[in-house]
Order: structure tokens, then sequence, then C-alpha cells
């Protein structure tokens, strides 16, 4: 795993605990080499586990829309910053240059990109590892959920299962490092080659 994307809040949340999270995972991103992929703003926990990386020496790509540049406050220290026309493209370009997705705790944003992750996952639109960082419970509710749709059956037990979850940032990525995507019907396009 060479790199993952970081779906997370520019705000820092109610309690020091969510910003220390980010800082842990940032410092475990960089020990294990991986590249950040992330929303490119300073401030929050967006902010927050960027500078942890690259306090430690490691990488770090931040994908931002040209609307957001100053309303996030663009980070200005970053490897490589992108600029995109719009929230889609952001979304896609992380996509793309991700072997993986994980959500630190947001706001409707942050659960709107990864619930499209986990839908494309569904689709078999891609492979890759996904999962929630619960930094101090912050996604049980979002778990119990997931797990409510499947006592419904509106989600299938082999779809629940490819939701990561852990409240350490090292259990988590070693979670990410085994895992085993379930079959499913895939919709995406093999190389010719």
């Amino acid at each position: 795993m060479k790199s993952i994307a970081v779906f997370c809040g520019s705000s820092n949340g109610a309690s020091a605990v969510y910003k220390e999270g980010a800082a842990a995972l940032g410092k475990e991103l960089a020990k294990r080499g991986i590249t950040l992929i992330y929303g490119g703003a300073s401030v929050g926990l967006m902010g927050a586990v960027a500078d942890a990386v690259l306090a430690e020496g490691g990488k770090v790509i931040g994908v931002i829309p040209q609307m957001l540049q100053t309303r996030e406050i663009a980070h200005t220290n970053l490897t490589e910053l992108i600029v995109v026309e719009s929230m889609h493209e952001r979304k896609a370009k992380m996509e793309q240059l991700s072997d993986g997705f994980l959500a630190l705790p947001g706001g409707p944003g942050t659960l709107e990109e990864f619930v499209e992750i986990y839908t494309w996952a569904q689709l078999g639109l891609h492979r890759k590892p996904f999962g929630l960082l619960n930094i101090q419970d912050y996604y049980e509710p979002l778990v119990k959920f997931f797990d409510h749709m499947t006592s419904e059956q509106f989600l299938q037990e082999k779809y629940r299962s490819m939701v990561l979850v852990d409240s350490d940032p090292a259990a988590l990525l070693d979670k990410f490092g085994s895992y085993e995507p379930p079959a499913v019907k895939t919709y995406i396009k093999e190389d010719q080659t």
C-alpha cells in the first residue's frame, strides 16, 4: 500500500482527542512510507493529519477544488497540491491516486465521501480497502446503522464486512494490509494488454 486517501473534517471537533487522533494517523502513515492523499486544507483535522505526515518527513498530496482554495485555506507546504474544478473531480482524483480510503471524524462532507467510496466498492468499481478510524467512538452510531441496514436486508453481509473499523491507526492500517474484498460483480474494465 503506497497511498491512502483520508476523508476528514476541516474543523477540529469538540474534543482535542480528535486532533490528537488525526496527528497519530499522520505519524503512522509517514512511519510506513504511505503517501497521504487528502482534501488539501490547512485547517481542522485535514491540517492536523497533513502536518503530522510532513513533520515526520512523509509525502502529502492535497486535492482541492478551486472554489474551496480560500474557504478551506489551502495548505501551502504540501509535497503537491492539485487544484481541480469541482467536488466530483476532487473525489475522482483522490480515488485514482489512492490504494485505500480512511475516514477520520468529520461532518456531512466526510460522510458523503466515505459512503460514495463504499458504494463504488459494492458495485465493483474498485477493490481497495476502506475504513473508519473510530476515535472516541465517533463512528459508533454509523457502524450500528450499517448493522441495522444488514439486519433489515438493505445491505448484504458480504458488503457490510467490507467496512474496516478500529480506534487505533496502526491496527486499522494492519487491517488494510490484509484486506480481501468479497467476490462481487465487477464493472472495472480489464487491462487489454
